[in-house]
């Protein structure tokens, strides 16, 4: 166990049972924003040469004058 986990557990203990069921509920939350974070992370990481080429090829298009503007009153 980390320090931090046994200091946060020891905070915890400090609390009323009351109090503490309200942290770890927040806790939990926060540990699955935490994990969808992750996930995204892996994901945009197993994405990343892909996007880059993608984006390159856009600005050499740009550059040659073949991409339009976007009108996003017709989205």
């Amino acid at each position: 166990m980390s320090k931090a986990t046994e200091t946060a557990i020891k905070m915890l203990e400090s609390l009323s049972e009351e109090a503490q069921e309200r942290v770890v509920e927040g806790l939990r939350d926060l540990v699955e924003e935490v994990r969808d974070e992750e996930r995204w992370d892996l994901l945009f990481e197993e994405r990343k040469a892909g996007l880059m080429t993608a984006a390159r090829r856009v600005r050499e298009e740009v550059a040659a004058g073949k991409a339009e503007g976007m009108d996003y009153d017709k989205l």
